[in-house]
């Protein structure tokens, strides 16, 4: 018989009357007095419910062992090494579990810092934030006040048949922010299309066409720009001084413009009808087609600019172009009247000498280039510089802007940065070449996809983290003008070996 409690016989029995089991009269007393329930069936059970049981008492017998002095000295070595052995267990478990703690304390530690530390910056960042809008509410309605006192004050004139910069009228201004939005609205109920390249066509994409277009004395793409409304025409300007008009989808060419005194520097389609290009004879020039494919004439010699005019740009309505100087100012023309409306000069701007310009394609955003490493994003209603962005090494070689309206992408020598313009930060540097320097950058219509060019050219994707997708060899010479076709399957690559050499995607 054995204790329901202790599971040993018990010294003093006691069974209870009401379940019959059998227990040690010390235990169940106790328990009983605790709780007042059986501890078998919880029951309730009293001090009354409980009967001895009278047994023999027996002495248990020793152990084998335990009958000689050798025998007691062996349980005592088993029972100490027993002991040791438990200790030791609990020694490494109390070691494992001081490891654990002052792990844990130490990622706690570490959380607090961090946490700490971003709401420092987060608090900081707010402060600025307020500062920054305060500030930029004030140069705007500073902006607008001299406008209007400027505006009134105006008197337009001619000068040897153009206006004087008197500033940009408000119907054009008006016809700028209604582009403004319709292009914006537009823009994002735009989904890409079916037919767009995916990265796997990029990948295989290769040299369809190499077409030498100047002169291999002074030759060398500077420039280009394709026909917005006619397939295949592309117009490039040449370090020969020269426009060259070429259809790359029938290689054929179309018309040689000669005009220009020194190498070309930028050339933008207007219309399908009219070309504008820069030069390095301090001239922009207006080239105007007299109705056949090859009868391209000059219809305006536009010489506002003091130095070398480094590039040209057309608003996105192409009823207006921006010209960028190494004088240190842009001037804003109207394609109807070919007229300068308005220059910013040393005494408005930062200054510097610009390197490039490029408009936004929502129009009424101006970005800029400069030698001084630096980028100016301007508000061209108000023509005031209202941001900068910082941090490339070098002069700016080319920006471009993407079509989803908020990423930038600019060239120096030493790697291409890309820019949110929402935030106005660098989000991405890539360097993209071990040996030489980057030339030129290009989005496509889709924003999707960023070609480098430089010793080679190099396509990025977006939707890849940026990450390389494929590099195009087949090039002697820096390519310094890029160009993306319908759908990104093909890609026109302006080179300082005066060759236009045109990228396809397979046909299946």
């Amino acid at each position: 018989m054995f204790c329901s409690i202790s599971g040993t016989v018990p010294e003093q029995a006691i069974v209870s009357v009401k379940s019959g089991h059998l227990f040690e009269k010390s235990l169940i007393e106790k328990y009983v007095r605790e709780t007042g329930k059986c501890p078998v069936t919880g029951e309730a059970l009293s001090s009354e419910d409980l009967l001895p049981v009278k047994v023999n008492k027996t002495v248990k017998p020793r152990t084998a062992p335990a009958t000689s002095i050798p025998g007691l000295l062996s349980l005592f070595h088993d029972e100490w090494d027993a002991t040791m052995l438990e200790l030791h267990n609990t020694r490494t478990q109390l070691h494992q579990t001081r490891q654990e703690l002052s792990h844990a304390l130490y990622q706690h530690d570490a959380a607090t810092r961090v946490i700490a530390r971003l709401l420092k910056e987060r608090d900081e960042a707010r402060a600025a934030l307020a500062d920054m809008k305060q500030q930029y509410a004030a140069d705007l309605a500073a902006a607008q006040a001299e406008a209007a006192r400027a505006a009134a004050e105006a008197k337009p004139e001619l000068e040897g048949g153009r206006k004087a910069k008197g500033g940009i009228p408000e119907d054009i201004i008006a016809d700028m922010v209604e582009i403004n939005a319709t292009l914006s609205k537009g823009r994002k109920k735009r989904p890409l299309p079916d037919t767009l390249a995916t990265p796997e066509d990029l990948a295989s994409i290769a040299l369809s066409g190499s077409n030498p277009l100047h002169k291999t004395t002074a030759g060398g793409i500077a420039a280009m720009d394709v026909n917005p409304q006619q397939q295949g025409m592309v117009v490039t300007a040449g370090l020969d001084a020269t426009l060259q008009l070429f259809d790359y989808l029938q290689a054929r060419l179309l018309g040689s413009l000669e005009g220009h005194t020194k190498r070309c520097t930028g050339v933008a389609f207007l219309n399908p009808e009219l070309v504008v290009s820069s030069s390095a004879d301090k001239t922009a020039r207006v080239w105007r087609n007299g109705g056949d494919a090859t009868a391209w004439q000059c219809a305006s010699v536009l010489r506002d600019h003091t130095a070398e005019v480094v590039g040209v740009t057309a608003h996105p309505s192409k009823r207006y172009f921006v010209t960028g100087s190494t004088d240190a100012s842009w001037a804003f023309y109207d394609v109807e009247t070919t007229t300068c409306l308005r220059q910013i000069g040393v005494d408005e701007g930062p200054g510097e000498p610009y390197t490039y310009v490029q408009f936004h394609p929502d129009g009424l955003i101006l970005g800029t280039g400069t030698e001084a490493k630096a980028i100016r994003i301007w508000e061209v209603r108000q023509q005031k510089a209202v941001a900068a962005c910082e941090g490339h090494a070098g002069p700016i070689r080319c920006l471009a802007f993407s079509e989803n309206g908020y990423h930038l992408a600019s060239a120096s020598d030493d790697c291409v940065k890309l820019w949110d313009l929402r935030k106005l930060a660098n989000f991405k540097t890539i360097e993209p070449f071990q040996d030489g320097s980057c030339a030129s950058v290009a989005f496509d219509h889709s924003g999707q996809y960023l070609a480098v060019g430089g010793p080679v050219v190099k396509i990025f994707g977006q939707k890849q983290q940026w990450s390389e997708l494929k590099t195009l060899t087949e090039i002697s010479k820096r390519a310094a003008a890029l160009r993306w076709g319908p759908d990104a399957r093909s890609l026109l690559v302006g080179a300082a070996d005066h060759n236009l050499r045109v990228f396809g995607v397979p046909t299946a």
